[in-house]
């Protein structure tokens, strides 16, 4: 497949042969190798599992004994998804979503902030509208701060005020700020899902914008604590808050 290649910094574009519709943003280490089937879940075929928790039913993981990946589809939500669940208004390809975040992901990592390596993303004009992807790395034995809820120790919820104070204070703003979005490892805890996200200036200092995705992330875990759990979650919020403000 031949392909245009426009250099931009941490990734370069990929714009397929002209009058075909696909086009693709690539992170330079990906570069060489690169096969637009990789935005293809047939291409995959056994080596593909669809995602259980978190989003819309929109995301797979690709495990083929030599990549461990993430492709997710761009969908919409609420009444909108009724007249068309994924396909967006095309208003020029810098505000296409699957690029955006991927420039942003690949920003973000390379400024050692905890988030999945990006590794390409795509997107599919049709008239007016188009349909988007993005790959990145999965991260590897963990399970999202959600799943875990009833069994986190104090020190995971200690890790997670950190950790988003880390963004904070790189003026990180992130859009869907919830308990499915944040990961936990052993020893690590990283956020994903970027969409829509963006960046304010960096700074220490309190923000109307902080408090609310702190928030967001408060109404999350609240929506699925059992009542059985409620005051042992309680407190750990307060541990994750002493950690935030410790920072």
């Amino acid at each position: 497949m031949n392909h245009g290649v426009q250099s931009e910094g941490g990734v370069a574009e990929l714009v397929r042969d002209k009058g075909r519709p696909a086009h693709y943003l690539v992170c330079n280490r990906y570069l060489e190798t690169f096969r637009s089937e990789w935005f293809s879940s047939s291409h995959w075929g056994v080596a593909l599992e669809s995602v259980s928790q978190g989003g819309r039913g929109s995301a797979w993981f690709i495990d083929d004994g030599q990549r461990s990946w993430v492709l997710r589809q761009y969908l919409r939500g609420g009444i909108v998804s009724r007249i068309s669940a994924d396909r967006f208004l095309f208003l020029g390809e810098k505000k296409v979503r699957s690029f955006y975040e991927l420039k942003l992901l690949q920003e973000l990592f390379d400024e050692g902030l905890p988030v999945p390596e990006p590794v390409a993303a795509s997107y599919t004009r049709g008239d007016a509208s188009y349909s988007a992807c993005i790959l990145i790395n999965r991260i590897l034995a963990a399970s999202t701060m959600g799943e875990q809820l009833s069994d986190l120790e104090s020190s995971v919820w200690r890790s997670v005020g950190s950790v988003i104070r880390r963004f904070h204070d790189n003026g990180v703003y992130h859009a869907d700020l919830n308990c499915f979005n944040i990961l936990v490892s052993p020893g690590a805890v990283h956020l994903i899902d970027f969409d829509k996200c963006r960046r304010y200036p960096p700074s220490r200092e309190n923000a109307p914008w902080k408090a609310s995705n702190l928030e967001r992330l408060k109404r999350s875990i609240d929506k699925i604590t059992p009542p059985e759990m409620s005051q042992k979650t309680a407190a750990d919020w307060q541990q994750l808050l002493s950690a935030y403000h410790a920072y």
